[in-house]
């Protein structure tokens, strides 16, 4: 009997399940994706950026915000970073920290199938059964619109150097081995990376914006006229717009502003 007592309420054993993010501020949820280097490998993805794992990653992310409604997310190679006013969940960490990524592991599952299934029957994912799609995440509670944008741009940041660093990897293994080519950059600066590229013919300032930069997603204010009959006149009212932005500026606090979202 007085063991039923102890174990009667199991809920009471829960752990941390009333730690809770702070609700008076915005908080940034930080989803990266687990093992995705074997992803990439076995699904022969091109290197150093593959277009269609990119739409993947953006269409993910267009599902968070039909789901959850958030600012602003952004998005660069296996990481997606979730700026959020309205907290779900009432704050609750544990479900933060598992819904959002469920959510992500399988969109990512339907997308993927989705485009590599059409592109090569041999890299889709449903006839291998040993890869394990999933992710982490992180809260990070934001005090601030300053701190916004330091966030954002040091994610920005982030993605420039993964960008500069898998253009002069995968260059160099046209030439050389997996150790030698990790060897010769080794202790390179950006500026080394940069001179090696361009003497190999590869300007970095000509490739793609978003795989310098990322890729954004957010809403804006479409601007529509229309007629109203009971003043026989035009009408113009506005309507948010969701709009995927793969030619972002650098971020500042300027670029914050234009969108609303500071």
């Amino acid at each position: 009997m007085e063991d039923y007592k102890i174990y009667n309420n199991f809920k009471d054993y829960e752990i941390y399940n009333n730690l809770k993010a702070p609700m008076d501020s915005n908080i940034i949820l930080r989803l990266d994706g687990r093992n995705f280097h074997t992803l990439a490998k076995k699904m022969s993805l091109k290197k150093p950026y593959d277009n269609l794992f990119c739409k993947t990653m953006v269409d993910i992310s267009k599902d968070i915000f039909n789901e959850f409604s958030p600012l602003f997310i952004y998005t660069f190679s296996d990481e997606i970073n979730i700026l959020l006013s309205e907290i779900p969940f009432s704050g609750r960490i544990e479900k933060l920290n598992s819904v959002f990524p469920s959510l992500a592991s399988s969109s990512f599952l339907k997308h993927l199938n989705r485009y590599f299934s059409i592109c090569n029957d041999e890299n889709s994912i449903i006839y291998d059964e040993n890869i394990i799609i999933s992710f982490d995440s992180r809260v990070i509670p934001i005090a601030n619109n300053k701190n916004i944008v330091k966030y954002f741009k040091w994610r920005q940041d982030e993605s420039w150097r993964n960008c500069v660093n898998s253009y002069g990897y995968w260059t160099l293994r046209k030439e050389f081995s997996k150790d030698i080519a990790t060897e010769k950059l080794k202790n390179l600066k950006s500026s080394d990376i940069h001179e090696l590229l361009f003497e190999k013919g590869i300007n970095l300032n000509d490739i793609d914006t978003y795989q310098k930069r990322g890729v954004a997603i957010y809403k804006y204010k479409e601007k529509v006229i229309g007629f109203n009959p009971k003043n026989n006149d035009k009408e113009v009212s506005y309507k948010n717009k969701l709009f995927v932005d793969k030619d972002l500026a650098i971020f500042d606090e300027n670029f914050f502003k234009k969108i609303d979202i500071i």
